[in-house]
């Protein structure tokens, strides 16, 4: 699997890219600035990129944009996040794309190799991979929304949990309730979503999205 890194802080830069290598991934580029990673993206054609948000010139939301550019260049393209921030609009924009494997993970709350390294191939094979405390912050601005609004209590968690690309049986081992109370519940969220019946497993995800993107 190919990857695409942008860090500006050298020695994370080089711990991940030795994580990332000692479990089979091809590091194609570790950049350490906007203007490198957009060359980056604009040259190679990784698997999946892994990005902080904050990169030289600007610090400011550079990583993010050039991410964001990437995938309107390359519908689909996997991107994870990995930041010590998170920044609502753009973060917003990212996962309202409903288009391809998106993740944005806060670095201070990843804890093991194993967990990381779960969550780069979730985002490469198309799906999410969630921090609680990212979808919380970008669902707390929206909590009395249409349709939001109608999902109780239960469902929001339900959401969440989803949202971090669990599956309906690690929904139920963590809430405690029963597998099937746990699709009953993902059954209500599509329709009060407005998400029609699908073969698609991507509903899951627009469950979230679909929300998110609404202003």
């Amino acid at each position: 699997m190919r990857v695409v890194l942008a860090e500006d802080l050298f020695l994370l830069r080089d711990g991940l890219v030795r994580m990332l290598e000692a479990f089979d991934f091809e590091i194609l580029a570790a950049v350490e600035s906007g203007p490198e990673l957009t060359r980056a993206f604009a040259e190679l054609e990784p698997d999946v990129a892994i990005v902080d948000v904050r990169l030289p010139p600007s610090h400011t939301d550079e990583g993010l944009q050039c991410a964001l550019a990437a995938r309107r260049a390359r519908p689909g393209l996997p991107v994870l996040v990995l930041s010590q921030h998170v920044e609502q609009l753009y973060a917003r924009e990212l996962l309202a794309d409903g288009n391809g494997g998106v993740g944005y993970l806060l670095k201070d709350r990843v804890f093991d190799a194993a967990q990381f390294i779960d969550a780069v191939r979730r985002v490469a094979g198309g799906g999410t991979a969630m921090d609680p405390q990212v979808i919380q912050q970008l669902l707390s601005r929206r909590v009395r929304d249409e349709p939001m609004g109608g999902l109780t209590p239960r469902e929001l968690e339900v959401m969440e949990l989803m949202a971090q690309g669990r599956s309906n049986a690690a929904i139920a081992e963590r809430l405690v309730v029963t597998e099937r109370a746990i699709a009953k519940h993902t059954s209500n969220i599509f329709v009060k979503l407005g998400l029609p019946v699908s073969d698609d497993d991507n509903r899951r995800v627009l469950a979230v999205l679909a929300y998110l993107d609404r202003r």
